[in-house]
């Protein structure tokens, strides 16, 4: 999932776990209050079906259900995937191709509205009508679903997503096996909703869920309210727990500074963006017990546009590639305790994951120091010196550090460069969007569940890349139909031989670092900061804090 923009602070800092205690007598002594979050800026559209960022499918995990979840625990157990609104996940038949569904009775959404058999077949319906931006990556494998993605407004998936009102059922029929078929259905994108939602991006008016809570208030110009669910009753601790405040109040528009200062003095209780440089010292010694750091399997990296001049040619790709001085990235980004230089698409301990740096002076399997001389040679090459780069980023210390960085290293290599910081409400968009013809900029990325194809094959295959839409996550364009091929010829051997499709993983994760769509730039940890009045921190490995599983009186 796209992009956190949050991670460190100082090599003082500490990293703490947590243990969830009894849950029914420290429920009731600690239900209530309001907790206070606090943004520099919104993440834009709160549809569930179309926004791709962590700092919004954090929060519809306690607002929305899908037919399957990941497990609200505690570290890598919430890796593990539990049944949902379905009663109880269906093995395959039909040679791993059908799932029949059988879907709990007496939960209703926020509105009061029943939950039915009809809204789970229009919610994936709707998937492809809105053209959520994993329409054509993660659910293109549902029959039906090639005419959904050519006609999208008309998308019945006929034969793939078929009710039956009698049985409460609701059987999923796939053109193929799909290994990671659960994992998808546990994501935001495949969260069911009314039957009647509008079949198109709702923007900033909230959509009822089934979760412990309902977005009551969104402004994207200044925050959002999220309060109980009158309707929610418990049918699974695992699936679908309730939370502990009784509202949820977020704030948009703070400074990096401001957001620092309001945690410290308790007027906020948890900021989503990067601490600024000048404040780490302090947060990691005066506030050491209310930081929390933990390791992610994510990256940085710089999409370049393989479709666009200068970087349509593979050695002016390349070169960015050599000439980056990685170690000077981390220590922008707070330093070796929070982050560390890499080459490659999949991340360290990543399945799939074989260590391979081409990209630095004595490649090998870790990256050791910039080649500035390869570099400057490549671009010579290329026959594109000279050439006008703009690097776009999110206006935030981090991003916008990068930035400036990374045009140093243009103009240092042959170009005529310079950054351009955006918001972050709009920039993960701006940047996808073919219309807007970005050449180069500055993004994140963050597992949607462990597997190698959430990296390769969503980030660069050639079903991930729609000329002109703002959900195209193939930033850079990439289409190699050749690795596209591989890629999917792995999908399908995840389904019977999960090692050997790995060691395929790798193999193209090499091949799409040599063809260097992108560069890679580094990996974080993540840093969550906390007020003092905020208990029971829990962080979970698929969606990292557990917002409402934290109290605050």
């Amino acid at each position: 999932m796209r992009k956190w923009l949050f991670a460190g602070a100082a090599a003082a800092v500490m990293a703490f776990t947590s243990v969830a205690p009894a849950q029914a007598e420290y429920m009731s002594e600690h239900r209530g209050g309001t907790m206070r979050l606090v943004a520099r800026s919104a993440a834009g559209t709160i549809d569930p079906h179309i926004n791709y960022t962590l700092q919004y499918w954090q929060l519809y995990q306690s607002i929305y259900d899908g037919l399957v979840n990941f497990k609200k625990s505690p570290g890598a157990e919430g890796f593990t995937k539990v049944p949902d609104l379905a009663e109880e996940l269906p093995q395959a038949t039909n040679d791993g191709k059908t799932y029949v569904f059988k879907i709990r009775k007496g939960i209703k959404f926020s509105n009061g509205q029943d939950l039915t058999t009809k809204d789970v077949v229009a919610s994936f319906q709707r998937i492809f009508k809105v053209s959520s931006p994993t329409a054509g990556g993660f659910y293109a494998v549902i029959v039906g679903a090639d005419k959904c993605l050519a006609e999208p407004k008309t998308c019945t998936l006929e034969g793939g997503v078929v009710a039956d009102e009698a049985a409460g059922t609701v059987t999923i029929n796939l053109t193929q096996p799909d290994a990671e078929f659960f994992d998808k259905l546990a994501l935001p994108h495949a969260a069911i909703l009314p039957a009647d939602t509008p079949a198109e991006d709702v923007g900033s008016t909230p959509i009822p869920g089934t979760g412990a809570y309902m977005i009551s208030a969104y402004d994207p110009n200044k925050g959002m309210t999220m309060t109980r669910n009158p309707h929610f009753k418990v049918w699974s601790e695992d699936a679908q727990p309730d939370g502990y405040p009784d509202v949820v109040q977020y704030d948009f528009g703070l400074t990096d500074e401001a957001e620092v200062t309001a945690v410290q003095n308790g007027e906020a209780d948890w900021m989503f963006d990067q601490p600024p440089t000048d404040r780490l010292g302090e947060i990691g010694t005066k506030f050491k017990d209310q930081v929390f750091i933990n390791t992610l399997t994510a990256w940085w990296y710089a999409p370049m546009n393989t479709r666009l001049a200068p970087f349509d040619n593979v050695k002016a790709r390349q070169a960015v590639n050599y000439a980056i001085d990685r170690k000077a990235l981390v220590n922008l980004f707070g330093g070796p305790v929070l982050a560390s230089p890499v080459c490659q698409v999949l991340p360290p301990g990543f399945p799939g994951n074989e260590p391979y740096c081409p990209y630095t002076k004595d490649p090998g399997e870790k990256w050791s120091a910039p080649d500035v001389e390869k570099a400057k040679q490549l671009v010579e090459e290329s026959g594109t010196k000279g050439q006008k780069v703009t690097v776009i980023v999110e206006d935030t210390a981090v991003s916008k550090s990068i930035g400036v960085y990374l045009q140093s290293v243009l103009k240092d290599i042959g170009y005529d460069a310079d950054v351009k910081p955006i918001s972050p409400n709009i920039q993960f968009t701006y940047i996808q969007n073919t219309n807007n013809k970005v050449q180069i900029s500055v993004s994140q990325w963050y597992q949607d569940y462990p597997a190698a194809s959430d990296f390769l094959y969503i980030l660069f295959g050639c079903e991930s890349f729609v000329e002109g839409s703002d959900s195209s996550i193939n930033i850079s364009g990439f289409c190699d139909e050749g690795v596209n091929k591989k890629m999917k010829d792995a999908l399908a051997l995840g389904v019977t031989d999960p090692d050997a499709a790995n060691k395929m993983w790798a193999e193209i994760d090499k091949e799409v670092t040599d063809k260097a769509p992108m560069a890679a730039l580094f990996t974080p940890k993540h840093i969550d900061f906390v007020s003092k009045r905020l208990g029971n921190f829990q962080f979970n490995s698929q969606f990292y804090w557990m917002v409402t599983q934290s109290w605050v009186q």
